[in-house]
């Protein structure tokens, strides 16, 4: 199958046209989102919610290229998604799950997909999930939270699982990293940091050479 065909085969029923380019989902820069994400998760385990915030711009900004209006109001429900999946043992994963729908909402506006904004949402919030049982020792393994990746990638992408299975891979051991960091204090000048931000330098690498044919 071409380019061009497969193009329109995955665009049918958004109502665009192919013409054989890339979408904006599946054209990206991965060292700048890695960097991005990086300076996200730090500020995510720190608290430090204004970091945080201006992370989640760059995220939305660089990672789905919407107009400044849906990236500023996106990046606020991501910031509002996690400040509510945030505190252990008891944080609000129904409400976190509302507001990542509305997300993926706005990125359905704008591309057409993903076509249903809850079910992306639902698997958003599955992988938080699985990550944090398996940083708290509940019974969950690292294979688990590549599972989980591998079912969001697959569906945000519609790409074969197996497709998508390296960047899961990479960016699961980039939360292994994240974890071991937060487990010895979160050290700002500790040797994991730079380790944990070129695993997902990998893992986006891995991303866009699964869906930028």
């Amino acid at each position: 199958m071409t380019v061009v065909a497969e193009g329109r085969r995955r665009l049918m029923g958004t109502g665009k046209v192919s013409t054989g380019t890339p979408t904006r989902l599946r054209s990206f820069d991965p060292v700048r989102l890695a960097d991005l994400e990086y300076r996200a998760w730090v500020a995510y385990y720190l608290r430090t919610w204004p970091r945080f915030l201006w992370a989640s711009i760059g995220l939305v900004r660089a990672g789905f290229g919407m107009d400044w209006y849906r990236t500023l109001h996106g990046a606020w429900l991501v910031l509002r998604a996690n400040q509510l999946w945030a505190p252990y043992p008891d944080n609000h994963p129904n409400r976190a799950r509302a507001c990542m729908r509305r997300f993926y909402a706005l990125v359905r506006l704008t591309y057409g997909e993903p076509s249903n904004p809850a079910k992306a949402a639902e698997l958003e919030v599955d992988w938080w999930r699985v990550h944090r049982e398996v940083q708290h020792n509940c019974g969950t393994f690292q294979d688990d939270l590549v599972e989980s990746l591998v079912r969001l990638y697959s569906y945000l992408f519609d790409e074969p699982e197996e497709a998508v299975r390296p960047a899961a891979v990479h960016r699961a051991r980039a939360m292994e990293l994240s974890d071991q960091w937060v487990e010895e204090g979160c050290r700002p000048g500790s040797p994991l940091l730079p380790l944990e931000r070129a695993a997902l330098v990998r893992a986006y690498a891995a991303l866009l050479a699964a869906v930028h044919h």
